[in-house]
């Protein structure tokens, strides 16, 4: 029996495996859309919609509150010291693990994935473990009238501690995968270790670096678990913003609570829009680089950069 040509074409239609695969893939975007929707849209609509429930007046009174006020504070203060410090110790770290070989290395790395790798709240009892009363160092810091748990430095302490890993962690797999090339070539035209740090290894990775800063900041400010332990919730004293959230919400001022709630939410949405920016600018300078690695290649090893 011979076969029209339209209904060859039907039969075209009926088994063209790409009808298939738009209905999955449309099906996909749906499910994703709607799981974004539930999971993180809605949420955030509710945040602001309950903070400004009861007006302006009662939003500007618990934003700018003392508790709230000294919340803010301790909060930037711990990641204007966390912050710092874990970028001057993750991009030295990650250039030793990258660039030289020394024993103790893979213990280092280990080290470093410690603060990822257990809870925030058992690093939180490290410290009080460490610094406290009855700690290995608290008689000492007793009879010196020091203080590091329930006060300031132990919410600094355990803020470095979660916030470790993130610069060090963008930037040994870009370290790794430039290989040591470029500071061979420094070191052959006489170029010394900090001429070679300072000039070939930060500028290859100054974007992966910001991207874990911005990363780092937004741990910094956001974190919970170990500053509850080592802060001891006093208000006005010890509080960070996360905590003063939850005091909030637990004495039943759900308003006063979302109010301080849309500050972090701000401040995430001022870290995903930086991060996007970095993202963006890093893989422009890798198609940069990879662009000038063909030129070089071309040009029998010239050195010419992009």
């Amino acid at each position: 029996m011979r076969i029209k040509p339209a209904d060859q074409r039907c039969r075209r239609d009926d088994d063209d495996p790409r009808a298939g695969s738009l209905w999955l893939r449309g099906g996909l975007i749906a499910l994703g859309v709607s799981f974004i929707a539930f999971v993180v849209l809605l949420p955030l609509l509710a945040i602001f919609a309950e903070a400004f429930s009861k007006g302006w007046n009662t939003y500007w009174t618990a934003i700018s509150s003392r508790e709230a006020r000294s919340a803010i504070g301790l909060t930037l203060l711990a990641a204007g010291i966390a912050v710092p410090l874990n970028v001057v110790f993750g991009v030295l770290a990650a250039w030793a693990i990258t660039k030289f070989e020394f024993r103790g290395k893979q213990l280092l790395g280990t080290l470093i994935d410690l603060p990822v790798s257990i809870s925030p709240v058992v690093g939180g009892l490290l410290f009080v473990l460490l610094y406290g009363a009855h700690g290995w160092l608290g008689p000492w810091l007793e009879r010196h009238n020091l203080q590091i748990i329930f006060a300031a430095p132990g919410v600094v302490l355990a803020t470095i501690f979660v916030t470790l890993p993130f610069v060090v962690r963008e930037l040994v797999p870009l370290m790794q995968l430039q290989g040591t090339d470029d500071e061979e070539a420094a070191y052959s035209l006489g170029a010394t270790g900090w001429q070679m740090f300072r000039r070939v290894t930060l500028p290859n990775v100054r974007w992966a670096w910001l991207y874990g800063v911005i990363l780092c900041n937004a741990r910094a400010m956001g974190e919970f678990g170990a500053a509850s332990v080592v802060s001891g919730s006093i208000r006005g004293k010890t509080v960070t913003l996360p905590l003063h959230i939850e005091i909030l919400f637990n004495d039943y001022n759900a308003a006063g609570a979302f109010a301080c709630a849309t500050l972090l939410t701000l401040t995430a949405g001022i870290t995903l829009a930086l991060k996007a920016w970095a993202e963006s600018r890093g893989a422009a300078a890798g198609n940069g680089r990879r662009s000038g690695g063909l030129i070089r290649n071309a040009g029998g090893g010239a050195a010419v950069r992009r």
